[in-house]
């Protein structure tokens, strides 16, 4: 796609990374760039999705709104993070296809591999196997998108492309304790701590399973170039291409924000899926992405941004 002359929607434009990939396409010139709100538009809705696109008319739509959050907030809303992840893709893909949109950018999860996916992930493994339990709800759902948009790109030939980005991380992340994913968690929880003078800190699991981040902004910047370069039915994974355990991330953290206290390993929780690492080359071959951000330096970054932030 040729960026500065589309009409770009970007749904979840406000959020975490949303905002990201918005100024990512403003900074290559992008000068219509659409982000509909959450309280002005129910995406689970069908009219109001069909209503946004016939009055909007984007030419391309990437879309990232959705219901998500870490392994607790999954194992209390099963029902609804299906439902609402489903409903929302399900609806503006149909109408993108209604109102010919150009293109659509679908966002998938790595929680739609299998859950003894081989490490690493590739992306033909995506079908060998039902996913991790705990966000199997969530991961089919999402990954439902992917068998519609193959099917409507055969169809009636509309371009949808597909990824599959690993664990987000960053600035601006959402650190609520009841939703949040692991390292804003585990940042709020060590800053906390050091600041109030714990004794230990408590964290779930044994610490074995492993796990793939990928810092926001470097997502922000792989699902633009495949929004500009990008055109074919396959899925592509975005990942940094580096696996770490969650003791070692622990650790990390732990040492990062300065925390010197005692860590205690809450077994009777659940892991979630084994290991996680995805194979990249794919990103890399088809639209040149490559992370920039280490892992340590992210962490640098967002534990810098929470401490200006925290009560």
């Amino acid at each position: 796609m040729d960026l500065p002359h589309q009409r770009i929607m970007i749904t979840g434009g406000a959020g975490f990374l949303g905002r990201r990939v918005r100024w990512e396409l403003e900074q290559r010139g992008v000068a219509e760039v659409l982000v509909p709100r959450r309280r002005d538009h129910d995406l689970t809705r069908q009219e109001v999705v069909e209503h946004l696109l016939e009055a909007s008319r984007p030419e391309a739509v990437i879309h990232l709104a959705a219901e998500v959050g870490g392994i607790g907030a999954n194992q209390a809303n099963p029902g609804r993070f299906f439902y609402a992840n489903m409903a929302m893709g399900l609806h503006l893909i149909e109408a993108a296809r209604r109102q010919g949109v150009g293109k659509f950018v679908q966002v998938g999860t790595v929680c739609a591999y299998p859950k003894h996916t081989p490490v690493p992930f590739r992306e033909e493994y995506l079908w060998e196997g039902y996913p991790e339990e705990t966000n199997a709800p969530y991961g089919i759902a999402k990954k439902a998108l992917l068998v519609m948009l193959q099917a409507y790109r055969q169809q009636y030939g509309m371009n949808g492309i597909y990824l599959l980005p690993v664990n987000l991380y960053g600035p601006g992340d959402n650190f609520d304790l009841e939703t949040s994913h692991v390292i804003p968690a585990l940042i709020r929880k060590f800053v906390a701590a050091r600041r109030d003078g714990l004794p230990e800190v408590e964290v779930w699991g044994s610490g074995s399973a492993s796990r793939e981040f990928l810092y926001v902004d470097d997502a922000a910047r792989a699902i633009v170039d495949a929004t500009e370069q990008y055109d074919g039915p396959e899925p592509v994974n975005i990942g940094s291409g580096r696996e770490i355990t969650i003791r070692r991330l622990v650790d990390l953290i732990g040492e990062l924000t300065g925390y010197q206290g005692e860590i205690r390993w809450d077994t009777t929780k659940p892991d979630g899926q084994p290991r996680r690492m995805l194979d990249t080359s794919r990103a890399r071959r088809l639209f040149g992405f490559e992370a920039r951000i280490p892992l340590e330096e992210g962490l640098r970054r967002t534990i810098e941004w929470w401490t200006t932030q925290c009560p």
